[in-house]
């Protein structure tokens, strides 16, 4: 667990320089939501990485400043963009898309353009892997009982007793995992062909 004042590209590579000083050798798929620094700190010192940028939050994102009642459609188009079969038909999507609504809202296509190398990343692996990808409701979950506790307190008197809170939390949050991926053994064994090399 780490604290910092601000989620900066030094901040994010301290850690991930922590993760490698204590064993950790490479990272496969690393899907971030787009915090400045972050993507620059893990090409830093783990260079194989594959970034893929959460769905969730571009989705959050990019519709934020959407009328509610252009919402449900618009949502429907954009779903066919980032739920499509490949990347080519995910492209043509967002090329209908934006067509027919760069018009009203013009920044959503050029933010989804901008971010496309690290949004599309995905489309290349089968739906098992996709769905592990780019399904942050463990982590979003996780995170939510951690802001429960820290909520009722808004001022620590050191960085210290946050760090205590927040470990006392997490030994409550993760007595509760006790399950597994139902369809673990089938995206191991797609992952150990794409990274036949680097898996051993």
């Amino acid at each position: 667990m780490w604290v910092g004042e601000n989620e900066s590209a030094k901040f994010w590579l301290s850690i991930m320089n922590g993760l490698k000083n204590r064993g950790v050798v490479d990272i496969l798929i690393a899907c971030v939501d787009g915090l400045t620094g972050f993507t620059s700190a893990i090409e830093a010192v783990f260079p194989q990485t594959e970034i893929q940028q959460c769905i969730i939050h571009q989705i959050r994102h990019t519709t934020r400043f959407v009328s509610y009642k252009d919402i449900k459609t618009l949502m429907t188009d954009l779903k066919k963009v980032y739920a499509a079969i490949d990347e080519p038909t995910a492209a043509y999507e967002l090329d209908s898309f934006d067509e027919k609504w760069s018009g009203k809202y013009p920044k959503i296509g050029v933010s989804w353009r901008n971010n496309w190398p690290n949004l599309s990343a995905y489309f290349k692996y089968p739906e098992e892997v996709r769905k592990l990808i780019y399904t942050t409701n463990a982590i979003e979950g996780f995170n939510r009982q951690l802001r429960k506790v820290t909520k009722s307190k808004s001022v620590f008197p050191t960085d210290d007793s946050l760090l205590k809170m927040l470990y006392l939390a997490m030994i409550d949050i993760t007595k509760k995992w006790t399950g597994r991926r139902q369809d673990w053994g089938k995206i191991h064994s797609q992952l150990e062909i794409y990274f036949a090399a680097r898996i051993k």
